[in-house]
C-alpha cells in the first residue's frame, strides 16, 4: 500500500532529470513543496483501468511498469525507469486511465497533485512547458511503436499466408523434378523398342501429325470432375486392354490427364502398324506423362512468380512514398492473394462487384493496401466461428468519390461496441490476434486521404464502406 516518505528531496535532485535541467530553481522548489513523496512496494499497483490519472510523477527510485489486460492474458507496452516523469501532463486530454501501472521493485516518486496542474500552468510557464514536450514527445513515440506492431502484425499474418501458399508450388517443383529425373531415366528403353519398329515415313508422319493435332485442341487442357475422370479411366482402360497393350490400367492416367478420348485413340492406331500398338501406346504414355510433369512445373513456378509479383505490388516497394494513380482494384486482388491461404482455410467465398468503369484514384496505394488488409482480415475472423462464410467487396464511383464496401457474413458486431471499435487497443480477439490497433489504424489512413469510413452491422451482414476522393 503506498505511503508518504520521510526522504527529502532537494532542487539539485530534480535537476538530475534530463526534463527539468534548465527549469529555474525557483520553480523546482515550488513543485517540491506542493508535491508529496510517496513509496510502493513492488508488484503494487499505482493506477488501474478507470480510475482517474493522477500526477504528474517524478521517479526517484525504482521503475514502474505499465500493461493492459486482453482477453485474460497481459500485454505489456512499456517500462518507465528512474530518472522519467509520467502520469497525467498539463493540457493532455486523457483523463481516465486505460491500462495498469505496477511498481517494480520499490519505488518512491514524487507526485504532484493533479488538482492543482492549473496553478502550475498559470504561474510557471518553463515548468509548464517542459512537462508539454515530455506529453507531446511521449504520444508521438507511442504512436509510432504501435503503428509498427500493427505492421509487424499484419506482416506476420500475410507472411503466415504466404508461407503456406509458397511452400505448395515449391514442393511441387521439387517432386516433380525428382519424378521427372526418374521418368527421363527409362527412357533409353522406351527409344530401344521404337528402333525395333520398322515404320514407315508416312506412318511417322500420319501419327505426328494426328498426335499433335489431338494436343493442340482445347478439350486436352479441359479440366474434368472426378466422376468424369474416372469413367474416362475406365473407357481408355478397356481400349488398350482390347488393343493387346501392356501395363493399361497404369498408363491410361497419362492419357486421361490430357482428355484423350477413345476417338483419338483410334485415330492415333490409323498410323501405327499392327504388331508394334503397345510400344507406341507405351511411348505415347511415356510422353505425355514427362509433358504432364513440365507442365505441373511451370504453373508451380508462374505461381511462385505470380505471388512474389503480389508482394512487391502489395508493399509498393518499387514506388515513391507519395501519392500517385492506381487502380484500386489492383490492390484489393492482391490483398486477396495475399490472404489466400487464410481465405481457403476458413472455406470462404469471395464475391467480386467491381465497377471496372471506376477511373485510377491518385492515392497512397501502399497505405490502402493496409486498409483493405485489415477489414478483409477482420470479416475473415469474423467469419471463422462458422467454419464457413461469404466475403463480398464491391466498388463503385460516387460522383468524384471512390466507395468500397466490404461485407462479410458474420455474426456481426454488438451495438455496445460499435461506438469503441475505432478505439485504440480496443479488441475482441483473443491475446496474439489482435492488438486493437487495426481499425485505429484504417481511420487514421481513410482520414490522411480526407475520406470517411462507416460501419452498418447486424446478425449475418456487416459491412464498412470506405469513401475517398478520386483525385487526392
Amino acid at each position: 500500500m503506498q505511503k508518504v516518505s520521510e526522504l527529502q528531496v532537494s532542487v539539485s535532485d530534480l535537476k538530475a532529470f534530463e526534463a527539468l535541467a534548465n527549469i529555474p530553481d525557483d520553480q523546482l522548489q515550488w513543485l517540491i513543496d506542493k508535491s508529496e513523496i510517496l513509496t510502493f512496494e513492488d508488484g503494487e499497483y499505482l493506477m488501474e483501468p478507470g480510475q482517474d490519472l493522477s500526477g504528474p510523477h517524478f521517479l526517484l527510485e525504482g521503475n514502474m511498469r505499465f500493461f493492459m489486460m486482453q482477453q485474460g492474458s497481459r500485454r505489456d507496452y512499456t517500462l518507465v525507469e528512474k530518472g522519467s516523469i509520467t502520469g497525467y501532463m498539463p493540457y493532455s486530454r486523457g483523463l481516465i486511465a486505460k491500462g495498469y501501472a505496477q511498481a517494480v521493485g520499490e519505488l518512491t516518486l514524487l507526485s504532484y497533485p493533479t488538482a492543482d496542474i492549473m496553478e502550475m500552468i498559470q504561474h510557471h510557464f518553463e515548468l509548464t512547458q517542459a512537462l508539454v514536450h515530455i506529453m507531446t514527445t511521449r504520444v508521438r513515440d507511442f504512436t509510432a511503436m504501435q503503428q509498427q506492431n500493427d505492421k509487424m502484425m499484419a506482416l506476420g499474418k500475410l507472411s503466415a499466408g504466404l508461407a503456406h501458399e509458397l511452400n505448395n508450388p515449391a514442393s511441387a517443383i521439387v517432386r516433380d523434378s525428382l519424378s521427372l529425373r526418374k521418368h527421363l531415366r527409362m527412357v533409353p528403353s522406351h527409344l530401344k523398342n521404337m528402333f525395333a519398329i520398322r515404320a514407315s515415313d508416312e506412318q511417322v508422319d500420319g501419327l505426328t501429325d494426328e498426335l499433335f493435332r489431338i494436343l493442340n485442341k482445347k478439350e486436352c487442357y479441359t479440366r474434368l470432375t472426378l466422376k468424369q475422370r474416372t469413367q474416362l479411366e475406365d473407357e481408355i482402360s478397356e481400349w488398350l486392354e482390347d488393343n493387346g497393350v501392356e501395363d493399361a490400367y497404369d498408363i491410361a492416367e497419362s492419357f486421361v490427364d490430357f482428355s484423350f478420348t477413345t476417338e483419338n485413340l483410334e485415330a492415333l492406331k490409323a498410323h501405327i502398324p499392327e504388331h508394334a500398338v503397345s510400344i507406341i501406346m507405351g511411348w505415347l504414355s511415356s510422353k505425355l506423362m514427362g509433358e504432364k510433369m513440365i507442365e505441373d512445373i511451370q504453373e508451380s513456378a508462374r505461381r511462385i512468380a505470380e505471388l512474389v509479383s503480389s508482394v512487391k505490388t502489395f508493399t509498393h516497394m518499387d514506388r515513391a512514398q507519395d501519392k500517385q494513380y492506381a487502380d484500386i482494384h489492383v490492390g484489393i486482388r492482391n490483398t486477396i492473394t495475399m490472404l489466400g491461404y487464410k481465405i481457403r482455410k476458413e472455406n470462404i467465398t469471395v464475391i467480386e462487384e467491381f465497377d471496372d468503369t471506376l477511373p485510377e484514384v491518385k492515392a497512397l496505394i501502399g497505405e490502402l493496401n493496409q486498409v483493405w488488409t485489415n477489414l478483409v482480415d477482420n470479416a475473415l475472423d469474423a467469419m471463422e466461428i462458422n467454419e464457413k462464410g461469404t466475403l463480398t467487396i464491391r466498388t463503385k464511383k460516387d460522383n468524384e468519390f471512390v466507395e468500397v464496401t466490404i461485407i462479410d457474413d458474420g455474426p456481426g458486431i454488438p451495438e455496445d461496441n460499435i461506438t469503441r471499435i475505432y478505439d485504440p487497443f480496443f479488441t475482441t480477439k483473443e491475446m496474439g490476434k489482435g492488438t486493437g490497433m487495426g481499425l485505429e489504424v484504417v481511420q487514421r489512413i481513410v482520414k490522411q486521404h480526407r475520406g470517411s469510413i462507416k460501419v452498418k452491422s447486424k446478425p449475418g451482414h456487416t459491412e464498412f464502406i470506405v469513401c475517398f476522393p478520386i483525385n487526392g
